[in-house]
């Protein structure tokens, strides 16, 4: 087993790069007042939209993704219908507070009615709180919720719409029994309380919460400790906050390995297992639960974006798209309040690159996602994405 995961620590560490994206410590939060509740617009003229990326930073990624944000958003201008968006790009040389701060100033004092963007949640706060008092919101790309509020709304996926999903569609597949094993670090912790969050409400039963270390060596010390504990408990699913780039390959092979038997305690994973190909020849897997995007939409952005661009959108491109879109559908319809809080968080939602979506007047959102499982080396929906919001939630 140790030569299979001999890569492991390189997977972990790539993992980190990329979770670094969206997760930043939330220590120190401010958040910008709930006074702002937008400005009117005339849904007639031209909108000036403020577009921060994560341009003139050090690291390419960051770049990378600062291009992919400006295409998706560009795309998305092109094919608006009714709706004419002004777009102004600004740097935040990738998740600098201080640089945020400056942009979405700048952007504001030169005519911005609302930003989109910026990626990391320490920026995205620091742009709200600079032009806080001032009727301009935000639809940062980030997806921690401890950013979202005030005139602060996030449009990444977020653990507490995932932990919902699969809770619901389990509870109601007859399993009432939860343990939660999750990686000792930010995300691991948050994605935790979320899981919690959604067990309780939802009718479930926490019989248990285990934690590992995020290497190869402290998953496989752990490891007998958590068999043990799933089996003592009784519990009919082991929810876990694993990456597939990273801890999930060594988890799925190091309990079953270790005798948990995954036909009575099978896995459920908050995060997106068909990123990977070959996690689906796991066994220890195989039959477990996973929530994605709605293949439809998702698949028809990504064609779109790659025959105007000739290369494939990054996972996050969308979100830009998606800021755009709403942003144009709000004034197509002649919705002179198309930017405030209330337009914003619309309970009907709107139509995105991963489905149906929505933003919370809370300031975080809540996405249609389907439920999958693998079998049979393949990927198969259990229970397709929602559509459309019939209440409240899905």
């Amino acid at each position: 087993m140790f030569a299979r995961f001999s890569n492991a620590r390189k997977s972990i560490a790539r993992f980190f790069a990329f979770t670094s994206l969206l997760w930043l410590a939330a220590c120190d939060v401010t958040v910008a007042p709930d006074a702002n509740v937008g400005q009117q617009i005339n849904p007639d003229a031209p909108i000036d939209v403020a577009l921060l990326v994560p341009g003139g930073s050090a690291q390419s990624t960051d770049n990378l993704l600062a291009q992919n944000f400006e295409n998706a958003a560009r795309l998305a201008i092109a094919d608006l219908e009714g709706a004419t968006v002004n777009l102004r790009v600004y740097n935040t040389a990738g998740g600098n507070p201080e640089q945020a701060a400056i942009a979405a100033t700048q952007a504001v004092n030169e005519g911005a009615k609302i930003i989109i963007g910026p990626l990391y949640g320490e920026a995205a706060n620091a742009a709200g709180v600079a032009i806080a008092g001032r009727d301009v919101n935000v639809l940062a790309f980030s997806n921690n919720r401890a950013f979202a509020g005030g005139n602060v709304f996030i449009l990444g996926s977020t653990f507490d719409n995932t932990a919902q999903r699969l809770v619901r569609f389990a509870t109601n597949q007859g399993v009432s029994r939860f343990m939660i094993v999750h990686g000792e670090d930010l995300p691991g912790r948050v994605g935790r309380d979320a899981i919690t969050n959604a067990i309780q409400q939802n009718g479930g039963e926490l019989s248990g919460v285990e934690s590992y270390p995020l290497s190869q060596q402290g998953i496989f010390s752990a490891t007998r400790r958590i068999v043990s504990n799933v089996r003592s408990s009784g519990a009919q699913a082991v929810f876990t906050t694993a990456g597939a780039n990273a801890d999930l390959p060594i988890l799925a092979t190091s309990l079953p390995d270790a005798g948990m038997d995954t036909s009575r305690s099978r896995f459920i994973g908050l995060t997106r297992w068909d990123t990977l190909p070959q996690l689906a020849a796991l066994p220890g897997l195989d039959g477990g639960l996973f929530a994605l995007p709605d293949p439809g939409p998702a698949a028809l952005f990504a064609n779109r974006y790659s025959a105007t661009y000739g290369e494939t959108p990054h996972p996050l491109a969308g979100l830009a798209y998606d800021g755009i879109a709403a942003i144009g559908a709000l004034a197509a319809a002649g919705n002179s309040e198309a930017l405030t809080r209330a337009a914003l968080t619309q309970p009907q939602g709107f139509r995105g690159t991963a489905g149906v979506f929505r933003l919370m007047p809370n300031g975080l959102n809540e996405r249609g996602l389907a439920v999958a499982t693998f079998q049979n080396n393949q990927v198969v929906i259990l229970d397709q994405a929602p559509r459309s919001f019939g209440g409240p939630g899905l």
